[in-house]
């Protein structure tokens, strides 16, 4: 934990289901939100085959963090739902055909709700010299509905999304692209995530730190063996930044004022 208060993140790139918004509220309801559709749509209960198949329990209301639902981007999810009513005994066309009449995302302002006060943060991270850029494996539109929903555009500087034509995650491709547009050395740059695929992703790419976070899928079992340092959640950043003054403050001589101009 102290090496990582020490490193001097110039950018920091998030995921986000899991990471700044809950993924359980905003992946499992829309589940069970699909399933009820397709039910309405074919007249198959497919419920349980669906989240089997996604890796989401109904009952515990919790997704798997090995599943599919918790790294894969929409296309591949709606692939999967495609298989899985072609399982209850349509051909190919029958099953694309009820997935396409039920499909539906999730709505990106009903069920999002944030994991802390991201403009708060965004702001202070800012406010540090820290750009902001983010790497999700949900698709660009949900994405940017959310980022407006909680007025945080202003701070972001970059973002990658499932759908941009970029290889996903655990490839380093997102990472190695936003330093690029960031221009950043990925040894400077700082990676938040939930998942392995998150923490493999910034280990491919080299960047300087792979944080894993306990607010997501993952248990920290699933995360040590890829990250340099585990945090309960993204308001532990407010101490990094607290850990980064302080820093500062020692290596100043005694009696020096920063705010002081020739």
């Amino acid at each position: 934990m102290d090496r990582w208060k020490l490193f001097r993140a110039q950018a920091i790139i998030f995921d986000k289901d899991g990471t700044l918004i809950d993924f359980d509220a905003m992946w499992g309801g829309w589940v069970v939100y699909l399933a009820e559709q397709l039910q309405a749509t074919c007249g198959f209960d497919v419920r349980e085959a669906l989240g089997l198949a996604m890796g989401y329990d109904a009952k515990t209301r919790k997704v798997s963090p090995n599943g599919k639902l918790a790294s894969r981007p929409m296309s591949q999810l709606y692939q999967l739902t495609v298989e899985v009513v072609q399982a209850f005994g349509l051909n190919t066309s029958e099953a694309e055909c009820m997935v396409e009449k039920a499909w539906c995302i999730p709505d990106p302002v009903m069920l999002a709700k944030p994991l802390t006060d991201l403009r708060a943060l965004f702001s202070d991270l800012c406010e540090h010299g820290i750009q902001i850029a983010m790497a999700t494996a949900d698709d660009r539109a949900p994405t940017q509905a959310m980022i407006e929903a909680f007025d945080i555009e202003e701070f972001i500087h970059s973002m990658i999304c499932a759908d941009d034509g970029i290889p996903s995650k655990p490839a380093p491709d997102m990472v190695l692209t936003l330093c690029e547009r960031l221009k950043l050395e990925p040894k400077n740059v700082m990676v938040i995530g939930d998942t392995s695929s998150d923490l493999k992703m910034a280990r491919a790419a080299g960047a300087g730190f792979a944080v894993g976070v306990l607010s997501g899928v993952s248990s920290a079992k699933d995360l040590i063996p890829h990250a340099d340092v585990l945090i309960e959640s993204i308001d532990d950043l407010h101490d990094y930044l607290l850990g980064l003054e302080v820093a500062n403050s020692a290596h100043l001589p005694q009696g020096f004022d920063p705010d002081f101009a020739f």
